[in-house]
């Protein structure tokens, strides 16, 4: 599975119960990485693509369980840990700013073993600069 996920400065993800953050060019970018494949997701998660047409969408509280190898599982406010052993790839979407935040991405990525191999900057709608850092182990 590929872990894709959106973080503050400080690895942050949620506050109060609710994602930092969102950003409608970072939707677009995540769906045309994604359309020749499946894309896995939770209820919470799905509510910001509802105005989306994307087939590969697939929406399932238990969707790391679900996820097969290659698949993408867009994580907003749940622990990857127990899942890391599937993971064959981590995409980080990085706000380049910090939020408040009680929900961090759980991965240490340095002793994990996880190797930066891509990132690339790119505008958003509400973020003048968006970094996506792609890790392999």
């Amino acid at each position: 599975m590929i872990i894709t996920a959106c973080v503050d400065n400080n690895m942050g993800m949620m506050f109060n119960h609710r994602r930092q953050s969102q950003d409608r060019v970072l939707r677009e970018h995540i769906l045309e990485a994604t359309k020749d494949g499946k894309l896995w997701m939770n209820h919470y998660s799905a509510k910001q693509f509802s105005e989306n047409d994307a087939p590969q969408i697939n929406v399932d509280d238990n969707f790391m369980s679900e996820a097969g190898d290659g698949e993408y599982c867009l994580v907003e406010d749940c622990d990857v840990t127990p899942y890391l052993r599937w993971a064959e790839k981590i995409i980080l979407y990085r706000w380049n700013r910090r939020y408040p935040a009680d929900q961090t991405f759980s991965v240490d990525l340095a002793e994990g073993g996880w190797k930066l191999v891509h990132t690339e900057d790119f505008a958003g709608s509400s973020h003048d600069k968006i970094t996506e850092d792609i890790y392999t182990r």
